[in-house]
């Protein structure tokens, strides 16, 4: 039933090698979080798509597969070398360029690209202020920025306010993840992007529950999977947030005002 459930769900994913996503994920499966958070983008063949912080670049290879896309692997704790051996195993070598670079100091030109997707990292670097206005310039006009993470369903302002269940390892995992409103304000203030979505997963319950049982059967140790087994109230979920760039006008307007310092 499970099967059917994510074969349901998740279509594209599922066609995957499951031990081959697990192994290759840093953290829950990141093609299911993928999958769902491109069903609200429109991918059109020979797109330009950054996918930053892409970890061990599945993500990529699953962009290039599932909508013949070009795809900047980006990541800067795995070397471009090991992702450059996964993209060659699975015959995206003339799809999937890997790169080995800071999220902070990106060798792009701006406005190269169509999209830009980041899954699973971006509240690592993203709640800087100044980092929407930053990685907005290599957008294309009307491109998206399209993202999806881990949530609270309510901001946590003061330690006080921090559930039982969090607090033995909120200071070193969980002090920085935020609520969806939290997100979608930090991006609407800028006037440099228009959101068009800012909700929760529709599958976020499934995500949660195979990102907990491929944790609880390999047996190894992980924060947010304790985390989510030990939250009963919901306090945990997943979120896509997708931005479409303003016009070149609207753009050049708003940027001045969104880096000063």
């Amino acid at each position: 039933m499970k099967e059917q459930q994510l074969q349901h769900a998740f279509p594209k994913a599922s066609r995957y090698d499951p031990a081959w996503v697990r192994k290759h994920s840093m953290g829950e499966n990141v093609l299911l979080n993928l999958e769902s958070l491109t069903k609200s983008l429109h991918l059109k063949p020979g797109m330009r798509v950054l996918d930053l912080g892409c970890g061990k670049a599945i993500s990529s290879i699953f962009l290039a597969k599932e909508f013949d896309v070009t795809v900047w692997a980006v990541d800067e704790a795995i070397s471009a070398s090991a992702n450059y051996e996964r993209i060659m195993q699975q015959g995206c070598e003339e799809q999937v360029i890997p790169i080995e670079a800071d999220a902070r100091a990106l060798p792009f030109a701006d406005e190269y690209f169509d999209a830009i997707i980041v899954v699973d990292s971006y509240t690592y670097f993203g709640t800087d202020e100044k980092y929407l206005p930053y990685i907005a310039r290599f957008l294309k006009p009307e491109g998206h920025i399209a993202l999806v993470d881990v949530c609270f369903t309510q901001e946590i302002e003061t330690l006080e306010q921090v559930p039982g269940f969090l607090k033995k390892d909120f200071q070193n995992y969980w002090y920085f993840i935020h609520t969806i409103d939290w997100w979608r304000k930090l991006w609407e203030k800028t006037g440099l992007v228009h959101i068009e979505e800012a909700c929760q997963l529709e599958e976020a319950e499934l995500v949660r529950k195979e990102y907990i049982r491929d944790y609880t059967e390999a047996k190894k140790p992980d924060p947010f999977a304790k985390a989510l087994q030990l939250d009963s109230e919901g306090f945990i979920s997943f979120f896509k947030l997708i931005g479409k760039r303003t016009s070149k006008t609207a753009y050049l307007q708003n940027y001045k005002s969104a880096t000063k310092k």
